[in-house]
């Protein structure tokens, strides 16, 4: 099939590659004549585990290409997916500029029947919107269908190609066909092609990431509480995880969520209810705790050094939002790294990834290093923000000598209590006992 991606941010990206993966000729269309050109050279211009392989193989199989040219990108595609930035507006919702600005181009430029596909991550009753945009100037024939993504990053490529689900929202049977059959391909293992209204499926995504967000915001209230009452929140969870209606997913305490999807979808959907005279007071609730838990390390570490920062040297480890990912957005660290440096302390970092898009942010204000020891030597306290495999098995001896201060802030909580105290640090996490020099 012939398929046309317009935007090549994340989601646009992945789903252009491994749609080319399964035989189909995809033509990417992204307004950044620099990013296309990189491209087109075989530059892969996100971090994704896998996504190089299948990037550079499906160029050089021709069934990948690049242009800047939308008119080109709809000329060529049958089925054409709109994978756009919806960014969060001042008011907490998702502006649809972007989705909404291509769909008036494409009802001007359409010359055959096209479907056109949503993919980004929209509010509720944007399909109606695309519609009536395109609607005012197309001359053939076309359909909108809400398909909305499901890729986790760091798992993405994993996620497209052996899918949990696909959501389609289709009120045309026309288009529903054509979504089956590029879909069959993903599906050969059984799992559901989920067909519903356009709404429905708009809301799906919304109500997912919701739901995520909220569990683990509930375990990040839970760990805070354990620590309180002397509980140890990893007990709690193991216990709390065994429990089929409940499962073992998402329930790891932290300092927060971040990224591209759970802050901004929760405060979209949370918005949207507003729209419609409904309080999610649930959603409130989460927006609030989360924002709270993304700096709760920083009390503690104030009180450690006597609520006397200035001078002192931070070494921190991670900056991505998560591990397996360059994005930083909505990170924790970049929450932790402004207010040390509003108390006047030194920073410096190391993420295998992320580095060069928090220098983006922070610039020479903070000092980047070669690698995850370097980052501590002559520091007076390690924190610990992303959960890279890499910080799993440090060299306790190595780590003490090059610190100041045997002194761990772990927000991620990737050491055995019991170890920890045998190694001799101080060391302070979620949920738990904090384990005193």
């Amino acid at each position: 099939m012939k398929i046309s991606v317009i935007g090549t941010g994340y989601v646009g990206l992945v789903t252009g590659t491994c749609l080319a993966e399964t035989g189909n000729e995809v033509l990417c269309v992204d307004i950044d004549e620099n990013k296309v050109k990189r491209m087109q050279k075989g530059k892969v211009p996100i971090y994704e585990p896998h996504l190089d392989i299948l990037f550079e193989r499906n160029i050089k199989a021709n069934r990948l290409n690049f242009t800047t040219s939308l008119k080109e990108g709809l000329d060529h595609g049958d089925i054409i997916f709109l994978a756009l930035p919806t960014p969060e507006d001042e008011d907490g919702s998702a502006d649809l500029k972007y989705v909404l600005g291509v769909s008036e181009d494409i009802g001007k430029l359409i010359e055959s029947y096209k479907v056109i596909v949503d993919k980004s991550t929209v509010p509720v009753g944007t399909a109606d919107k695309v519609i009536e945009v395109i609607s005012k100037n197309a001359k053939v024939d076309f359909d909108v269908v809400s398909n909305p993504e499901f890729l986790r990053e760091g798992f993405a490529v994993d996620d497209f190609l052996k899918p949990e689900r696909i959501v389609i929202g289709s009120s045309s049977e026309r288009a529903t066909e054509l979504m089956m059959k590029l879909y069959k391909p993903f599906v050969r293992s059984g799992n559901p092609i989920i067909i519903m209204d356009e709404k429905s499926a708009e809301l799906t995504k919304y109500a997912a990431n919701a739901f995520l967000a909220t569990k683990i915001t509930f375990m990040n209230e839970i760990a805070n509480f354990c620590e309180i009452v002397g509980a140890d929140v990893d007990k709690v969870r193991a216990g709390m995880g065994t429990d089929s209606r409940i499962g073992k997913r998402f329930l790891f305490p932290g300092i927060g969520y971040g990224g591209s999807c759970f802050p901004k979808d929760v405060k979209a959907l949370h918005k949207s209810g507003k729209d419609s005279n409904y309080d999610f007071g649930i959603l409130n609730a989460v927006i609030k705790a989360n924002d709270f838990q993304k700096k709760i390390l920083i009390p503690r570490i104030k009180a450690f050094f006597n609520n006397d920062l200035k001078g002192k040297t931070f070494a921190i480890w991670g900056l991505a939002f998560k591990p397996e990912t360059d994005d930083i957005r909505e990170a924790p660290a970049l929450y932790i790294i402004n207010e040390l440096l509003e108390q006047g302390a030194i920073i410096k970092v190391f993420d295998p990834e992320a580095m060069p898009n928090v220098k983006k942010e922070f610039g020479d204000r903070i000092e980047y290093t070669l690698n995850k020891d370097d980052a501590t030597i002559g520091a007076d306290a390690l924190i610990i923000c992303t959960e890279w495999s890499m910080f799993r098995t440090p060299n306790f001896e190595k780590l003490k000598s090059n610190l100041k201060h045997s002194v761990i802030f772990d927000g991620r909580n990737l050491y055995d209590l019991e170890e920890i105290k045998n190694e001799g640090f101080y060391y302070s996490s979620i949920g738990r006992k904090t384990v005193e020099l």
